[in-house]
């Protein structure tokens, strides 16, 4: 039996690969030159704070990804759109798996990145079945994104447990900034898409896509079975009058992904590996209403099914529901008040397999949150921002979240600000309630005593614009870990079990910035450096958990270059580095990316990209099965009307 214990250490615990304005930026009336440094400073973002505010404000480690930032990269979907943001480390795993994270904990061996709250349009697409983003399903309609607010940094004051090391949140356009016709039809080397949106009534708007990825190879040249074929329908209605404001949207998706190995669900032992069959299909509505003296109130509900199914080793199926509650109060003398509520429900079923159980197969869990956000006037330069929220899950109980921040403006265009807070991540049935086999007498037995993952939190940060034409922004971070998820061996010696016995500490910087060399050009450039150190607490024997941090580089590299040339024709280049990743021993690489538009005529736009000019690299996972991320070129035509 201590035989087979060894060959299941490392392996049994589930290595899972679950794994902006009114038209395109090609076509919008004002070009990127034409909005100044001052302009973007002043980009209006909503995820700090949960109200509008100036991003030159915002008291928080925040990059925005706007609309013309979408289009001009080139990029084909929203993984490779966040890799713009500096303090976002995107790793891709497979044809369609990605490892994307904030701050480290890209994953482990034993868990998938599960500290980053991701969000589209209000509507949270963290799983709570696996702690994770399944982000093959987020096939948002890039020509309909608004903006994309990256935060590095907890949130789980204003967005609730998970939110430990950062939230994305994704914010799509308006239904009347999308109307009249779109077609965008791409074609490359790695595969083809087509989108297409109509838009009418100055208020709706329906649109679809279909995604057709080719497979990606080994280092080796051997091929993966990584291929992706997916579609995606939805709509989206806004209307109001007045004070109050509706807003109603909807999406279904079906997609057939091939299964690489080891597959999604790593057990140390070689299956037959099938297709994986994917679908959803959610509905979100949302109403606001705006009070006398600039207060607001806010309710929103969403429902979201999936199904996943996985051959052979199991396939779930689950359902959510969700309500939230918001109101902020008019701002006073002293500072201005935001508190609210949430409710979520969920209904989660899974089929089980001789391979792997998740033990009791249906469950029914509820979340509810109450939090409260005051921001007070210490002096006119000086904001202290004082919040909590209390959550409660089935599994651990209230979790308590305070936050304190301070924002100093110490010009009109340099700020200080400060801030310190306490989240949380809550346990998910991949951590209590796995069993391998699937039947009787198990090697792995759940986690029944697994606690929420604590993190402390300091930060202190600079924004500023210290020339009319220049502007960067630098963040100094430290995190305190405790309670941090393991994987045991019973005293027996008989099985193995989750735990929560081991703590660490993170410490790092980050730091961007833009420079508008001339009218038509401005370069953007970001760098990120991140140290990390584990151990574990007394009794635990997970020997090799401290090396989590081998999953996350030690630094990261960035800058871009964006020249308009006349009559709408654009060129940019951007160049990553990222240093090597110690776990799998993974080499760091650079990679050339660029893309160049024409605008054929008023309404059309013809562009060519590359990605990885300088040539194929591995980005994430052990040699064996790691796909190289290939050379691409691709043509994209895009027509309005």
């Amino acid at each position: 039996m201590t035989a087979t214990i060894s060959r299941w250490i490392g392996l049994a615990p589930l290595l899972l690969a679950l794994p902006v304005s009114a038209q395109l930026s090609a076509f919008a009336a004002d070009t990127m030159a034409d909005m100044s440094i001052e302009d973007l400073a002043n980009i209006e973002v909503t995820s700090v704070s949960k109200k509008p505010e100036r991003l030159a404000a915002a008291a928080a480690s925040v990059f925005v990804i706007t609309a013309d930032d979408i289009g001009r990269s080139g990029a084909a979907t929203v993984p490779e759109a966040l890799r713009m943001a500096p303090n976002l480390q995107v790793a891709q795993a497979s044809g369609y798996g990605y490892a994307i994270s904030a701050r480290g904990f890209n994953g482990s061996r034993n868990t998938v990145p599960n500290k980053l709250l991701v969000l589209i349009d209000g509507r949270s697409v963290y799983s709570p079945f696996f702690s994770g983003v399944t982000w093959d399903a987020q096939q948002v309609m890039l020509e309909d994104i608004e903006r994309i607010e990256v935060i590095s940094g907890p949130g789980g004051i204003l967005w609730g447990v998970n939110a430990v090391n950062g939230v994305i949140n994704i914010t799509t356009r308006a239904a009347g900034a999308t109307q009249g016709s779109l077609v965008a039809l791409r074609a490359g080397q790695r595969g083809n898409s087509v989108a297409l949106r109509q838009g009418g009534g100055g208020d709706w708007r329906l649109h679809a896509t279909y995604v057709n990825e080719r497979h990606t190879e080994l280092a080796s040249g051997a091929p993966v079975n990584d291929a992706r074929h997916q579609w995606q329908a939805g709509m989206r209605r806004d209307w109001g009058s007045g004070a109050d404001q509706f807003s109603v949207a909807g999406n279904a998706y079906r997609g057939a992904l091939d299964q690489p190995e080891p597959g999604a669900l790593s057990t140390g032992t070689k299956l037959a590996l099938g297709t994986v069959q994917s679908s959803g299909a959610s509905l979100t509505a949302r109403w606001t209403h705006a009070l006398a003296g600039g207060g607001s109130l806010m309710l929103q509900g969403y429902i979201d099914h999936s199904e996943r199914e996985v051959p052979p080793t199991y396939a779930e199926r689950i359902q959510v529901a969700d309500l939230q509650f918001q109101h902020s109060l008019p701002a006073s003398g002293i500072g201005q008040l935001v508190w609210g509520a949430n409710v979520r429900h969920t209904w989660d079923a899974v089929t089980n397999s001789k391979t792997v159980a998740f033990l009791p197969a249906k469950v029914n869990q509820d979340w509810a949150s109450l939090f409260v956000q005051d921001e007070l006037a210490v002096r006119e330069d000086l904001r202290l921002i004082l919040g909590a929220r209390v959550e409660r899950n089935d599994y651990t109980g209230a979790e308590y979240l305070p936050s304190m921040r301070l924002a100093w403006q110490l010009t009109p265009t340099h700020a200080l600000w400060g801030g310190a807070s306490r989240t949380v991540r809550a346990p998910s049935r991949l951590d209590a309630d796995t069993f391998i086999p699937g039947n009787a007498p198990f090697i792995l037995r759940g986690g029944p005593q697994v606690r929420s993952e604590v993190a402390k939190v300091c930060e202190l940060g600079y924004r500023g614009r210290p020339l009319p034409q220049l502007s960067y922004s630098a963040t100094l971070f430290h995190n305190r870990y405790d309670y941090l998820r393991t994987q045991e061996v019973d005293v027996s010696g008989t099985f193995l079990t989750f735990a929560s016995k081991m703590e660490g500490k993170a410490s790092g910087i980050e730091m961007w910035g833009s420079y508008q060399a001339t009218p038509y050009w401005r370069l953007s450039a970001g760098w990120m450096a991140l140290h990390q150190r584990f151990w574990l607490k007394p009794g635990s024997n997970d020997a090799a958990g401290p090396r989590t941090s081998g999953r996350d580089p030690s630094h990261t590299a960035q800058l871009r270059s964006t020249f308009t040339v006349a009559d709408g024709n654009e060129l940019e280049l951007a160049v990553r580095k990222v240093a090597r990743l110690e776990s799998d021993k993974v080499p760091g690489y650079h990679a050339l990316d660029a893309r160049f538009g024409w605008r054929l005529r008023r309404n059309v736009e013809l562009s060519v990209s590359g990605n990885n000019l300088n040539g194929a690299h591995a980005e994430y996972g052990p040699l064996a099965t790691r796909s190289e991320v290939p050379r691409e070129i691709a043509l994209k035509l895009v027509w309005l009307n």
